[in-house]
């Protein structure tokens, strides 16, 4: 026996009994570590979790985000910048959700919030791993993190860190996106990376830093101090976002990412997901903010441009001193003063303005967050519908309570009297003369101002309508703005443009009593601080509610490649064709984005009955017929037309009524029922007009094929039958309603006819393909549905009257249409006009546009005029009789 050999024996038990305390201490496993988070236990740090995850506001859809994951992937959360409350957030607030919530750290350790007999068993652990093989444990290396991902266990990341960074570069300590790519390679779960970001100021940054800044952390990456100032002192502010997740595997799979190896795809990756969550953050705070002096000096210093003024001063043989003393000038005219603090308090007086004028604001929640996330693509060209000066107002403010950033917005220079010019500059307007001919410098200064907005990624508003709609229709196209945006963005300006048309509608405009006095022929009220004090008696009255729709953005690049186009190689004549049938696109997209309001329904009901006096019931059987045509075409409803229809409709009665639009044939009635006689006030059908327009657009198609149908004057028809007088109307109404070219006539026509068999209008044949037979009530509705064309008959025939008697050179353009005007009262006064209505000054400049456009200029084309006006009385007689 060796002397050793008891201390031996003694030195082996006493390790094994070591072992088995230890074994037992740990309770078997190894697998202890800081970077795990169970959940605290704690009763005042949960509470104090729960109130914080409560208070911040984290939107249904970026939840949705989280929840769509598919089953059984191997989830990362991944924030840019090492914030612990980070991963504390979503750990709280999704773990009750049962589905991924983070519980294992790649970059933080929680020695603090981990359970006294927790973190002892993570140090117990650790040393033994040391003394064993003289190296502290490490997720990686250990297989820990591996192994705690494929049992689902979600993960959470830091993207940028600079020690992290540090140890990576220097160290070479292990990358957890290298890892996860490593991972993803070896097993068939797909790894989904999902982006967040908590933002604590959604202000946008400036780009020089304040004191603040300095001492306490910018916007974008606020210091400790900042951060828990915010969480306690305005925790609604803090916004959370989740940006779209990233399969790994996709990823990986993309052939200019698979063709690297792991070190580098792992560069890719933080790449992709940094650009991801600095996307996400400027779709809501915006682009970071210059003065307006130092846009001035971007402009100005351009190379191109400075070589334009060159060549400018030579042409014009003026010093280039001159030159560029008054580029300046007209930059200073032009550019936004956009202001935080005039943002904020015009955000206060409208919230309290609209809550006092309106009954509420109608907009959808998943057209909003669709239009954010697009954001983070490319900058927003906003094409909203122009119905009145509130939408300078309603669509800055709906964007800026959804959390994204007032766009800037082309506003007419009529706008910029004091005191408002200033305001609004500082709400992000730039300012436009209402021409541009003959305006080369102010033209070439004027593009260089939006290619500078885009370029910076500043969303931008624009009416493509050129100026408000007076008759409640949407216009054609103007589309001198949209060619210089287009036209900035083949500059290079930026890599994509979304253009996104906006429907805005109103129960009831402001502006509808000097909307009927210009259409009636009187001037347009300039706008001045007068006007502006008088707009305190709109606060007296109610206007019901706003409705503004969403549609999907369209993507230049994607269109463009639709159409088969390169525009930087196209001429000039090529380039303007495009921009016109873009235009319409955008036009056409409004329309069917029109929302149907009761006020729009019963107005055409009203106007459409054939005599000034009828009963509640006549009026309401087209009203009827109009809603099911609406439903059968999946139009828009105003929320009080799909709740309770009826009573929408008698609330609009009344209005009507009280506001001397109809009044009741007998006074002494009380109760309005389905006998009671009305009466329309000849003197407001131009106002119910306007609200008839507003849903027009629903109705033309079918109007165009009753009024064809009604032509062939039989019973019986075949839709062969009524193709050429559907493109004749359509044709001659160009100016009036905007059609999509890329829909053949026959399509359209089914369309409609499809309508008319649902409503019981029309049989299709049993015997012959599109072959129709008119039913007995039939007839009847067709004249409905055909009588939204009258006004314009009455118009447009009043115009053929009046350039019989006209020479073609007398007055110019616009004498020529007050002459219209006064004639056509004339003939209205002799009863030869029957609709107030038709004595639009709008109309008959369409009128005169149309048939100068067809060499129809006066007395001399006689023969022209007579085959319109035969057609026109034909289709007037048919329709009315």
């Amino acid at each position: 026996m060796s002397l050793f050999e008891p201390i031996d024996k003694l030195a082996l038990s006493t390790r094994k009994k070591i072992r088995k305390l230890i074994a037992f201490l740990l309770n078997n496993s190894d697998d202890y570590y800081s970077s795990f988070y169970p959940g605290t236990r704690s009763f005042i740090i949960e509470k104090i979790l729960k109130h914080l995850v409560n208070k911040i506001n984290i939107d249904h859809n970026s939840l949705e985000k989280i929840k769509n994951i598919a089953p059984g992937s191997i989830v990362v959360f991944a924030c840019k910048n090492k914030h612990m409350f980070d991963f504390l957030y979503f750990h709280t607030l999704l773990k009750p959700m049962n589905g991924p919530y983070p519980e294992l750290s790649f970059d933080l350790r929680f020695v603090f919030l981990l359970p006294v007999k927790q973190l002892g068993r993570i140090i117990l652990s650790h040393l033994n791993h040391f003394f064993h093989y003289f190296h502290f444990k490490d997720i990686y290396v250990d297989g820990y993190a591996r192994k705690m991902l494929l049992e689902n266990r979600a993960g959470f990341i830091s993207l940028i860190e600079e020690d992290e960074f540090y140890n990576r570069f220097i160290r070479s300590t292990p990358d957890p996106l290298f890892h996860l790519i490593e991972l993803q390679k070896q097993t068939e779960k797909s790894v989904v990376i999902v982006p967040e970001d908590i933002i604590y100021i959604t202000k946008p940054m400036h780009k020089n830093p304040s004191l603040g800044d300095i001492l306490f952390g910018t916007h974008e990456n606020p210091g400790r101090i900042k951060r828990i100032f915010t969480m306690l002192r305005q925790p609604d502010k803090i916004r959370v976002e989740v940006a779209r997740p990233v399969n790994l595997k996709e990823f990986i799979a993309r052939p200019e990412i698979q063709r690297l190896d792991s070190e580098f795809q792992t560069h890719r990756l933080r790449s992709q997901l940094v650009d991801i969550l600095n996307r996400q953050r400027k779709s809501i705070t915006g682009p970071v903010l210059k003065s307006r002096q130092e846009i001035t000096e971007d402009i100005l210093n351009r190379k191109s441009l400075r070589e334009f003024l060159a060549a400018y001063a030579d042409k014009t043989g003026a010093p280039l001193r001159k030159v560029n003393k008054k580029a300046a000038a007209y930059i200073d005219e032009i550019a936004a003063n956009y202001s935080l603090r005039v943002i904020n308090i015009l955000n206060w007086l409208f919230t309290w303005v609209f809550k006092n004028i309106f009954e509420g604001v109608s907009v959808s929640q998943d057209e909003i967050n669709t239009m954010r996330e697009t954001y983070t693509k490319a900058p927003l060209i906003l094409i909203p519908c122009h119905k009145s000066h509130l939408d300078y107002l309603l669509l800055p403010y709906v964007m800026f309570k959804n959390n994204m950033p007032c766009p800037h917005i082309a506003a007419g220079k009529n706008l910029a009297f004091w005191p408002l010019g200033p305001i609004f500059r500082g709400a992000g307007a730039f300012f436009l003369r209402r021409t541009f001919k003959g305006a080369e410098l102010y033209t070439r200064i004027f593009a260089a101002y939006i290619e500078k907005l885009l370029y910076e990624g500043f969303n931008i508003k624009i009416y493509i309508e050129g100026g408000r709609s007076r008759t409640g229709k949407v216009l054609p196209p103007k589309t001198g703005g949209l060619s210089m945006i287009i036209r900035a963005f083949l500059s290079g300006a930026c890599e994509d443009l979304y253009f996104v048309p906006i429907y805005v509608g109103y129960d009831r405009v402001l502006e509808e009593d000097a909307y009927i006095k210009e259409i009636e022929g009187g001037n347009k009220t300039p706008e001045n601080l007068k006007g502006l004090l008088n707009t305190r008696k709109f606060l007296k009255r109610k206007y019901g509610k706003v409705y503004l729709k969403f549609d999907t953005p369209i993507s230049m690049n994607a269109y463009m490649a639709e159409k088969g186009v390169d525009l930087k190689k196209s001429s000039d004549g090529e380039f303007s064709l495009f921009v016109r049938g873009f235009g319409y696109k955008l036009i056409n997209a409004i329309n069917d984005n029109t929302v149907a309001t009761p006020h729009g329904i019963i107005a055409s009901g009203i106007l459409n009955c054939s005599e000034s006096t009828f009963t509640k019931k006549q009026m309401f059987a087209r009203v009827t017929t109009y809603m099911n045509h609406l439903i059968f075409h999946g139009a828009y409803l105003s929320d009080t037309l799909m709740i309770d229809p009826d009573n929408a409709f008698n609330s609009v009665i009344e209005n009507f009524i009280s506001r001397n639009f109809i009044e009741l044939a007998d006074e002494d009635e009380d109760d309005i029922t389905d006998t009671t006689m009305l009466i329309v006030k000849h003197n407001k059908r131009p106002i119910l007009d306007y609200y008839k327009n507003s849903v027009i657009c629903f109705f033309v198609p079918a109007a165009y094929t009753a009024a064809a149908i009604i032509e062939t004057d039989r019973f019986k028809f075949e839709v062969q039958d009524l193709v050429s007088r559907y493109q004749f109307l359509q044709k001659l109404f160009t100016d009036e309603f905007s059609f999509d070219e890329q829909i053949s006539t026959y399509e359209q026509i089914s369309k409609a006819l499809k309508g008319f068999i649902n409503e019981g209008i029309l049989v299709p044949d049993i015997e012959f393909a599109d072959t129709f037979n008119v039913t007995s009530e039939g007839l009847r509705k067709l004249k409905w549905f055909a009588a939204f064309l009258i006004p314009f008959f009455e118009s447009y025939m009043t115009c053929l009257v009046f350039l019989e008697k006209e020479k073609t050179d007398k007055y110019d353009v616009k004498e020529r249409s007050k002459k219209l005007l006064a004639f056509g009262t004339k003939l209205y006064k002799r009863n030869q006009v029957v609709r107030k209505e038709s004595l639009s000054l709008i109309n008959y400049r369409n009128a005169v546009n149309y048939f100068a456009r067809h060499h129809i200029n006066g007395s001399k084309d006689q023969t022209h005029i007579d085959q319109y006006k035969e057609i026109i009385d034909l289709l007037s007689r048919r329709i009315s009789s």
